[in-house]
């Protein structure tokens, strides 16, 4: 089995820094690539916050450009999340994606967390 889990989050003012966590384990037999970060606010769609696309670049959406920074660690099993200028806007429940295959298969899979929230608020 394989698991997903966010940390990190919290209570925040606006314009504080708060950083991310996400770690993924188990029995794992690989990671792909493509991996990221999501969002989704009470009443909305979940959205993408920034991910690491399959050519290794990094892609950010629009809300967050120049303030938010995604990193992962060599092995791509720990993931972060530095969220800077926080706006009561990234108020969300922030989830993290990996496509990891299991022991024992060679197609991977979507696998998400249970997500941790961020609240900002004055």
């Amino acid at each position: 089995q394989v698991q997903v889990a966010e940390s990190g989050g919290g209570l925040v003012h606006p314009g504080e820094s708060l950083r991310l966590s996400c770690i993924a384990s188990g029995n794992i037999f690989s990671v792909n690539t493509v991996q990221g970060w999501y969002r989704q606010a009470p009443g909305k769609e979940r959205e993408l916050v920034a991910r690491f696309e399959n050519t290794g670049d990094t892609k950010y959406g629009d809300s967050v450009k120049g303030r938010f920074a995604i990193s992962r660690d060599n092995n791509k099993r720990i993931m972060n999340l530095q969220m800077n200028s926080l706006k009561p806007e990234d108020t969300a429940v922030y989830y993290c994606n990996f496509r990891i295959a299991e022991g024992g298969r060679g197609l991977p899979r979507g696998v998400w967390g249970r997500g941790t929230q961020v609240a900002v608020s004055s």
